[in-house]
């Protein structure tokens, strides 16, 4: 019984899926292709594609290049190339490009800004495998992990802005009182100006399409500072963005591209043609930022990374969880920043579950992503990231935790940048690796005995991204999660919050403030305006004579009576007021 209906259930979700799927589609209308020129190493899906090698993979020797970042594959320490490592007054000169450009595009309206938006989903959807590669060699993910991380969250964030967009920065009516019932008062949502991004190196597709897409949708300019560790990507990708404006005639100049070191970003958020921030990286950077902006009261939004926990109660199917945390924890080989850091068993399941996933993660294969055999681990981005895990890990082992799979460096790979996928038992919350982000292949196991010693472990941290809960009830889940301080829960589910795009995205505590996504991601980057206006346009606010300069003797009486008439608490009370606001 139970398999027939899971079977119906899917047919009907499949059905709507379907209707959903016709209905956007037919409603679209004809979508511009465009054609963006690839260089031969951005083409080739060759292991290597240069002849320098770097163990150290130095992206600043300002002997051998002078002013500029030398990008690296990750995964082999190819030298890939130079970009500029642009100054103060270069990044001026592209925001001030940047906010020339926004004087016209502000006055688009959403249908025009919805043309480019489908011109560059239409882009990513029919070449998904050249940006994967690109972004494999950039990054040194897999390609199925580029798929899931950079593809899909991309393409559904830009589907989401181009259905929901215009609604959630309509004008939005407010209420009035018996004081105020003569007007019409509301929010508009008017184009803030040149928003700045810096992003991280860990997304390098998404992290630079998801605020373009929203930013100019809601009729800014964006200007992003992308990471000098995946710099190299930037510029096929910045192509397409400028491709999709120049089909649909308008200036390619609306997004900028700045690259560079931390001396760019510092420039970025003081330049005075920014009007917002939002960075995501580091707590320490991200502090760096804010005191930054605060010495030109520049808004930020703040994303800082998580240290996101997956609680799984004595109840839960262990054979349909495990394959979720593995992912949860490998993806990306752990560059995740609502990844999950913290699987937190109860007693019941805490030894099954660590055995059949013990099984799994010994079979990972892990090596370079364009090489000659299939590989579900990458690389690491950055070299300092290896020996960030590496003390984590050595701690916990110190303090009493044991290494079942990995909890070493994986050199089978040449200079290329591997952590081995490790399983770490035995977790407590006194280890560093409980309290500081690995940003790592490594699943952290920690032992519970009831929910509130499972709250007590989840709660005790400085971070507070997202959550995710697993148990036969979602009744149970649900409530459990409304007691844990994230920003995200989900509830027999992991990290889907992402892919509902119409739900704010951040969280509290470390993890920053402020959202990405849903309306209120688009509101953020908007002027919020209130407005009040007359609702008949005979009526008008006059003030009463007793009122007027000078004050009549009794104004004070008369104003007293009239917050009695309004505001009392009982009838009788409002009635007795009448006779003095008449006659005052």
């Amino acid at each position: 019984m139970d398999g027939a209906m899971a079977v119906a259930a899917a047919v009907v979700s499949v059905a709507v899926a379907v209707v959903l799927w016709v209905k956007g589609w037919w409603g679209q209308g004809a979508v511009r292709p465009i054609e963006v020129a690839l260089t031969e190493a951005e083409k080739s899906q060759e292991l290597m594609v240069g002849k320098e090698v770097s163990e150290e993979m130095a992206i600043r020797d300002d002997k051998a290049s002078p002013g500029q970042v030398r990008c690296y594959d990750p995964a082999t320490g190819c030298l890939l190339g130079t970009v500029a490592a642009m100054t103060a007054a270069e990044v001026d000169e592209a925001a001030g490009r940047a906010r020339r450009a926004q004087e016209a595009w502000r006055e688009t309206s959403f249908e025009a800004r919805r043309r480019v938006l489908r011109v560059l989903l239409r882009y990513v959807v029919e070449h998904q495998e050249e940006i994967c590669v690109v972004n494999a060699r950039d990054s040194g993910k897999p390609r199925v992990d580029a798929l899931l991380g950079e593809i899909m969250t991309t393409c559904e964030k830009i589907s989401y802005v181009v259905k929901h967009g215009e609604a959630a920065l309509a004008r939005e009516y407010r209420p009035t009182s018996l004081m105020t019932c003569y007007k019409d008062a509301f929010v508009e949502y008017h184009p803030l100006g040149v928003i700045g991004v810096i992003a991280p190196w860990n997304y390098p597709f998404h992290n630079m399409y998801n605020h373009i897409a929203s930013g100019i949708f809601a009729g800014n300019a964006v200007v992003v500072k992308v990471s000098e560790y995946t710099s190299w990507s930037a510029a096929y990708y910045l192509r397409v963005v400028r491709a999709a404006l120049e089909a649909e005639g308008h200036d390619p100049d609306l997004v900028q591209v700045i690259t560079g070191f931390g001396e760019a970003g510092a420039a970025l958020v003081a330049s005075p043609d920014v009007d917002k921030v939002l960075f995501t990286g580091s707590p320490g950077v991200g502090k760096l930022v804010m005191r930054g902006a605060s010495a030109h009261l520049k808004p930020v939004v703040l994303e800082l990374g998580g240290k996101d926990p997956m609680v799984v109660c004595e109840d839960a199917n262990v054979d349909a969880i495990v394959p979720i945390a593995c992912r949860g924890v490998y993806q990306n080989s752990g560059q995740n920043c609502c990844g999950i850091e913290r699987v937190i068993l109860y007693d019941r399941v805490h030894d099954e579950f660590v055995e059949k996933v013990v099984r799994v993660v010994s079979q990972l294969r892990q090596g370079p992503p364009l090489g000659p055999q299939p590989v579900d681990v990458g690389a690491m981005v950055t070299p300092q990231q290896l020996d960030i895990i590496q003390d984590l890990v050595d701690d916990a082992v110190a303090k009493g935790a044991t290494v079942r799979v990995g909890g070493r460096r994986n050199t089978a790979h040449g200079p290329g940048l591997f952590y081995e996928p490790t399983v770490l038992v035995g977790v407590t919350s006194e280890m560093r690796i409980a309290q500081e982000e690995v940003f790592g292949p490594v699943m952290a196991i920690f032992r519970v005995t009831d929910d509130d010693h499972a709250l007590r472990v989840v709660n005790d941290c400085d971070f507070g991204l997202g959550a995710c809960v697993f148990c036969k009830s979602d009744a149970r889940g649900e409530r459990l999660g409304q007691r844990i301080r994230s920003g995200m829960t989900c509830i027999n589910d992991f990290a889907t919050n992402y892919l509902v795009q119409s739900l704010p995205f951040g969280g509290i505590k470390h993890s920053g403030f402020d959202r990405f996504a849903g309306p209120e991601g688009l509101r953020a980057l908007c002027l919020q305006k209130s407005v009040v206006l007359d609702k008949v346009p005979f009526i008008r606010t006059t003030i009463p004579g007793i009122l007027q300069y000078p004050i009549k003797p009794r104004g004070f009486e008369f104003g007293q009576a009239l917050v009695r008439l309004i505001y009392g608490s009982s009838l009788s009370q409002r009635l007795a007021s009448i006779f003095s606001v008449i006659n005052p």
